[in-house]
């Protein structure tokens, strides 16, 4: 950008590169800067040599980028990464209810006080209408799919596995430590229901710290700790 001055001695612009924006898609994200879920305006831009503000030449273009309906500020498409807030909540309560039905498949589904307290855990991450009933189905169905069924052989069966990698990974850069920590301790805490781990209980909460993305020296020390915690 050049600036001149005029007779007046005030600086007037000659020569520029503007940017002309074009709107090719829309949609809700995360808005960092206003701090809660926006509408966005997905824009591509062609930016111009203007000359005494008239467009002389194309200096190609830019984007595409993300702008925030309501604040208009722009950001690189990495912003969509981001889950919205209804999203985030969503993923969560999932993560939860993947974690209890996990941790109920490697064995406590028969305690009655286990199916409790993993109801009441289930109910408070957002499933208000969970009930023992719709639990023990559940377990039943994941243990009658070849692959699922938890042994004393493969105490986290491969496609459990996969549905809790599935569940909590995409969760996991989005939470603070304490966060991943707090789902893995739900699932201890409806594991030491009934008891001390079982084998197959401790592996699959090592599963769900892994998926957590906690290191295995973090997640056996949060199992330790909650074995010591009163019930």
């Amino acid at each position: 950008m050049l600036p001149s001055r005029g007779r007046s001695g005030k600086k007037s612009i000659i020569w520029a590169v503007r940017t002309s924006w074009e709107t090719v898609g829309d949609g809700e994200f995360f808005c960092a800067d206003c701090g809660g879920d926006r509408n966005y305006l997905r824009r591509t831009g062609r930016r111009r040599l203007t000359v005494l503000g008239l467009p002389l030449l194309a200096r190609g273009r830019t984007g595409p980028v993300i702008e925030c309906a309501a604040c208009e500020t722009r950001f690189t498409t990495e912003a969509l990464d981001h889950p919205t807030t209804t999203r985030f909540s969503a993923m969560l309560r999932d993560a939860v209810h993947t974690v209890t039905l996990a941790v109920l498949t490697a064995g406590g589904a028969s305690s009655h006080t286990v199916t409790e307290t993993a109801v009441a855990t289930v109910r408070a991450a957002g499933f208000d209408e969970c009930t023992e009933e719709q639990l023990t189905a559940l377990v039943d169905a994941l243990a009658a799919d070849t692959g699922r069924f938890v042994t004393d052989a493969e105490p986290c069966g491969a496609a459990l596995t996969i549905e809790l990698h599935e569940a909590l990974q995409p969760l996991a850069p989005h939470l603070a430590p304490a966060g991943r920590e707090s789902i893995l301790l739900q699932g201890a805490r409806i594991a030491l229901a009934d008891g001390p781990y079982s084998p197959a209980e401790r592996e699959v909460l090592a599963t769900v710290g892994g998926a957590l993305q906690l290191c295995a020296q973090d997640t056996s020390r949060l199992l330790t700790a909650a074995a010591r915690m009163p019930s």
